[in-house]
């Protein structure tokens, strides 16, 4: 009779630990049921049938790095930024230093207007990512950011880096287009506020008029920054060049006076 009471007391007391045991066997069980099908919906291309499985999954195990990373991923490209910033910044709290997640969770929070935790976590990323598509991708997005903020010389900055990775893109081209046509006309009107009569002034508007093909205008902006300064760099060897494009035998040759007291010989 004791012994059965004995024995009793011990199934009373084991019995609180086997439960416990069997649901956390349970709960392992489904953890790996849910990755196996997340898992196989994402071999199959099937996002959307992913999706709900990486949800269960990161429900049971939040500590689970690949599956927060890779149900963020899901929902931003499946067009749910909102959604897919939690999950991006779970999978961040418990690995820093993904690159790519850290640049997708910037992308979504620009996404939801969030700019100034987008450009932290795009300019963080930018730098590590060794994938180049997406650091082409990345890098547009900061440009646009910097570009709208007029941070003009940090987009060139950027820009610089994506042509040396993809010298060929149209995209970053037209980029780098904009973003140096920005700075011109921002570096023109500074100039033209600071020093509106100086011979740099005069020197820009030359270029300026050679660039819209108004040669005789250029001529005489050159003339007039000379005036101002004879020894201004590169005026003299710029005017030259002009001049030695035309048809006229006469003006070719005050290119050779333009260059001769600096020892430059433009023939």
């Amino acid at each position: 009779m004791q012994r059965a009471i004995a024995l009793a007391g011990i199934g009373l007391l084991l019995s609180p630990a086997l439960c416990f045991a069997q649901a956390a066997n349970d709960q392992q069980s489904q953890i790996e049921e849910h990755s196996r099908k997340a898992q196989e919906y994402l071999r199959e291309k099937q996002p959307r049938l992913a999706i709900p499985e990486l949800q269960a999954l990161t429900a049971l195990d939040p500590d689970n790095v690949e599956a927060q990373g890779d149900l963020g991923v899901l929902l931003f490209f499946q067009g749910s930024p909102t959604e897919a910033i939690p999950h991006f910044r779970a999978a961040l709290e418990r690995q820093p230093g993904l690159a790519k997640i850290q640049g997708l969770l910037g992308m979504a929070e620009s996404r939801t207007l969030d700019f100034a935790d987008a450009r932290k976590d795009m300019e963080a990323a930018f730098p590590s990512l060794q994938d180049p598509r997406f650091q082409v991708q990345l890098g547009l997005e900061l440009v646009g950011l910097y570009t709208q903020s007029g941070d003009l010389d940090k987009a060139a900055a950027v820009l610089a880096q994506l042509r040396k990775a993809d010298p060929d893109d149209a995209e970053v081209l037209y980029a780098a287009y904009r973003t140096y046509s920005d700075l011109s006309g921002e570096s023109m009107l500074s100039l033209s506020l600071a020093a509106p009569d100086s011979a740099q002034m005069h020197q820009l508007l030359a270029h300026e008029e050679t660039r819209q093909g108004n040669t005789n205008g250029a001529i005489a902006q050159y003339r007039k920054a000379i005036a101002i300064d004879p020894h201004l760099p590169g005026v003299h060897f710029e005017l030259a060049e002009l001049l030695r494009t035309s048809m006229d035998e006469t003006v070719k040759k005050e290119a050779e006076q333009e260059t001769a007291p600096f020892g430059r010989n433009p023939g």
